[in-house]
C-alpha cells in the first residue's frame, strides 16, 4: 500500500508540476469587425531576473523573415496581484519586464486582415489565426506547456479547428511545448466538416477531417472530402503507411472566399490551405493540387526533416540547404499523386511535366547556380515582403521546381538503371529519417541513395545534379514511358520571353528580360517601353509575336524602345523560340510500344492496393 501510494504521490506531485509552470494564453474578439483580438499571455514562476516576451519574424513551413510585431499595440504587464508593472520595449518586436514578483500577465492587442498561411485574419466570419502572427511568447521557456482558451465563440457562432488537444472545458485546448503550438494554426469560423477514418498499416485507427470555411453546401463538401481521401490513400501508398499523427487524427484548415490570397502552409498535424475562388463547386480539380502537395508533407517536411530546420527559430529566418529535397520532391509527388488517383488525366500531367521543365532548363538561374544555393535563397523569395526591385528572373530558380525536375530525374534512373522506383527511395528515406525523426543533411541523402543503389551512382548523381549544375537528359528519360520532350515552337524565332503590360497606347515591360535572350542583349531592361520591332510599330503584346514569328532564327532585326524618356534602337539575331512541350508519343504520330505502355502504366497508374 505504500508503494501505492508513493507512486500516486510522485504522479500528482509531476502534474502539479506541470500546471505550475503552464503557460497560459487568452484569446478574445470583442471587436472583430475591425481586425482586433485582445491577447492575455500569463507566465508563471518566473525565474530572476528580467522576462522578455517578443512576437517572432519568421513562421513554420516559411523561409523568409516576416515582421509580425508590426500589428502588436497596446502592450501592458500586471504582476500576480493586478498591479501594472513596467514594459520596456527594446526592439520593434521585443518588450522587457524587468521588476516582477514572479508571476506576470502581458496583454495586447492585435491586428489581423490577411488571409493566407501565414498570417492573422479576423472578422465577423472568421477568426484566422498563424500562431506566431497573433502570439506573443516568452523567451527562453519553450519546454514548458501551453494551455489556450478561445472565447467569444458563441458569440460569432465559431467551431474550433485546430491540431490542439482539446482540455477540460469547451475552447481551452493544450500544447505540450512552445515548438508545438506555434506549430498549430487554427480556424475558427462556422466551417462545415468532412471526416473519414483511415487504418493504418500498424493496425491503429487514425481520424483524417476536411474543414471548409465556405459558402458551399455541405454535400458539396462531402463530395470534395471525397477526391481528398482518393488523394490521401495514393499519398499514403508512396510511403506504404500514414505519418503518426501526435493525437490520432490530421485536419485539413481549408478557407475558401474570393478575398483571400492562395496559400498552403504545412504543419505537423495538420495544414492550412486558403483559396482565392468564389467556391469549391467547380473547381475541384484546381483546387485539389495544394491539398495533394501540403499532405504529402505530413512525412517529407514534417517528419523527414532537414537539420537546418531543427529546431526552428521564430526571432529570426531559418535558411535551409535542402529546400530542393523538402519542397522540390514534395512538388513532384504532388501532381504525380493526383495522375495516380485518376484526378489528373495524361494530358493533363504531361502540361505539369511541360511547365516546370520549361521553367528549369531554359531559367539562367538553373544553369548558373546548383539546387542548394537556390534553397538557400527562400530566405529572400518565400514570400518575403521588400519595395525594391530583385534580378530574381537571372538568379533564381525556385527550388519547388528545382526539386522537382531532379526528382524527376532520380524516379527514371532508378526504374531504367536499377529497377527500382523513387518510390523506394522515399520510403527508405523515410524508415532512416522519417520514422526515427532524425534530422538529415545532404549526405544523408546521398547514403541512403548509396544503400538502395550504390556508391558510384550516388556519389555521380548528387555530384552533378545536386551540388553541381549538370541538367539530365529528360528527352530520353522521358521516351521510356513514350512521352515526347521536344520544342513547342520549333524553328520560330523568338526575342525571349517577355512580360508586356498595356499602358495607354504603348507597351511597358514589366519584368526582367531573362540573360542570354535577344531581349536582354539588346539593353531592354524592366519599365522600358517596347515600341517597335523591324520598323513596325507594336499596338498590343500579340503584335510582337506575329511580327517576330514572320523572320527566321538567326535574322537580324532592329528593336526600337523607350529607355527613361530616350528612345533608343538596337540591332538583335533572333533566336530559336526554346519553350518545351511533352506530348504522348501516339499523338506525335509515333508507336506507344507494349513495353512504353508498361514502363508508363508502373508509373503513373494508382499504387492503391
Amino acid at each position: 500500500m505504500k508503494t501505492l501510494l508513493s507512486i500516486f504521490s510522485l504522479i500528482a506531485s509531476a502534474l502539479f508540476s506541470v500546471a505550475q509552470t503552464t503557460i497560459q494564453y487568452e484569446i478574445s474578439f470583442p471587436n472583430a469587425v475591425h481586425h482586433e483580438a485582445e491577447v492575455s499571455l500569463l507566465v508563471p514562476q518566473v525565474p530572476a531576473g528580467a522576462l522578455t516576451v517578443r512576437m517572432s519574424r519568421s513562421s513554420p513551413g516559411r523561409y523568409a523573415t516576416h515582421e509580425f510585431g508590426k500589428n502588436v499595440y497596446s502592450v501592458k504587464a500586471f504582476d500576480s496581484k493586478g498591479k501594472e508593472l513596467q514594459v520596456e520595449q527594446t526592439e520593434g518586436d521585443v518588450y522587457k519586464i524587468a521588476k516582477h514578483d514572479g508571476s506576470v500577465k502581458v496583454t495586447y492587442t492585435i491586428f489581423g486582415n490577411y488571409v493566407d498561411g501565414t498570417y492573422l485574419a479576423i472578422d465577423e466570419t472568421h477568426a484566422h489565426m498563424n500562431m506566431p502572427a497573433t502570439f506573443m511568447w516568452a523567451v527562453g521557456m519553450d519546454a514548458r506547456p501551453i494551455q489556450l482558451k478561445i472565447n467569444d465563440t458563441d458569440k460569432y457562432g465559431w467551431k474550433v479547428a485546430t491540431q490542439l488537444k482539446p482540455s477540460g472545458p469547451t475552447g481551452v485546448f493544450t500544447a505540450p511545448s512552445f515548438q508545438y503550438f506555434m506549430d498549430s494554426p487554427i480556424e475558427l469560423s462556422d466551417y462545415k466538416m468532412k471526416q473519414w477514418s483511415d487504418v493504418n498499416t500498424n493496425g491503429k485507427t487514425q481520424q483524417l477531417a476536411l474543414s471548409s470555411h465556405t459558402s458551399d453546401t455541405q454535400e458539396t463538401v462531402d463530395a470534395f472530402a471525397s477526391t481528398v481521401r482518393r488523394m490521401t490513400a495514393e499519398a499514403k501508398a508512396v510511403f506504404g503507411e500514414l505519418a503518426p499523427y501526435d493525437f490520432g487524427s490530421y485536419v485539413f484548415l481549408h478557407d475558401v472566399n474570393p478575398t483571400n490570397n492562395g496559400d498552403g502552409m504545412e504543419h505537423r498535424n495538420s495544414t492550412v490551405i486558403t483559396q482565392s475562388a468564389e467556391k469549391i463547386a467547380g473547381n475541384e480539380k484546381r483546387l485539389i493540387s495544394t491539398f495533394s502537395h501540403e499532405f504529402f508533407h505530413s512525412w517529407n517536411v514534417e517528419r523527414i526533416r532537414p537539420k537546418t530546420l531543427e529546431p526552428f527559430n521564430f526571432a529570426h529566418s531559418n535558411m535551409s540547404n535542402e529546400l530542393w529535397f523538402a519542397e522540390g520532391f514534395t512538388q513532384y509527388y504532388g501532381e504525380l499523386v493526383l495522375k495516380r488517383a485518376g484526378i489528373r488525366d495524361l494530358d493533363t500531367y504531361c502540361g505539369t511535366l511541360s511547365g516546370m521543365l520549361n521553367y528549369v532548363l531554359n531559367a539562367p538561374g538553373a544553369a548558373a547556380y546548383s539546387a542548394p544555393q537556390m534553397s538557400r535563397h527562400a530566405v529572400f523569395s518565400d514570400a518575403g515582403v521588400a519595395v525594391d526591385q530583385n534580378n530574381d528572373a537571372n538568379i533564381f530558380t525556385s527550388y519547388y521546381y528545382y526539386g522537382a525536375v531532379i526528382a524527376l530525374a532520380l524516379d527514371h534512373h532508378l526504374r531504367t538503371e536499377f529497377k527500382l522506383t523513387l518510390d523506394d527511395y522515399m520510403r527508405a528515406v523515410w524508415k532512416a529519417h522519417g520514422k526515427t525523426e532524425i534530422s538529415y543533411t545532404i549526405p544523408d541523402l546521398q547514403n541512403v541513395l548509396a544503400k538502395l543503389t550504390n556508391t558510384k551512382f550516388a556519389s555521380e548523381f548528387f555530384s552533378k545534379y545536386v551540388y553541381g549544375t549538370q541538367k539530365n537528359n529528360y528527352e530520353q528519360l522521358l521516351k521510356s514511358a513514350g512521352l515526347v520532350l521536344r520544342k513547342a515552337s520549333a524553328g520560330k524565332a523568338s526575342l525571349g520571353t517577355l512580360r508586356l503590360s498595356p499602358e495607354g497606347e504603348r507597351l511597358m515591360v514589366s519584368s526582367n528580360t531573362l540573360k542570354g535572350t535577344p531581349a536582354y542583349e539588346s539593353g531592354i531592361d524592366n519599365g522600358d517601353y517596347l515600341l517597335k520591332i523591324g520598323g513596325k510599330e507594336l499596338k498590343a503584346a500579340a503584335d510582337v509575336r506575329t511580327i517576330v514569328e514572320g523572320y527566321n532564327p538567326g535574322d537580324e532585326i532592329e528593336v526600337t524602345y523607350q529607355h527613361k524618356g530616350l528612345e533608343k534602337t538596337r540591332k538583335v539575331k533572333l533566336q530559336e523560340n526554346n519553350a518545351l512541350e511533352v506530348v504522348p508519343i501516339e499523338k506525335t504520330g509515333g508507336t506507344l510500344t507494349p513495353q512504353m505502355a508498361l514502363y508508363r502504366s508502373n508509373w503513373l497508374d494508382t499504387k492503391v492496393k
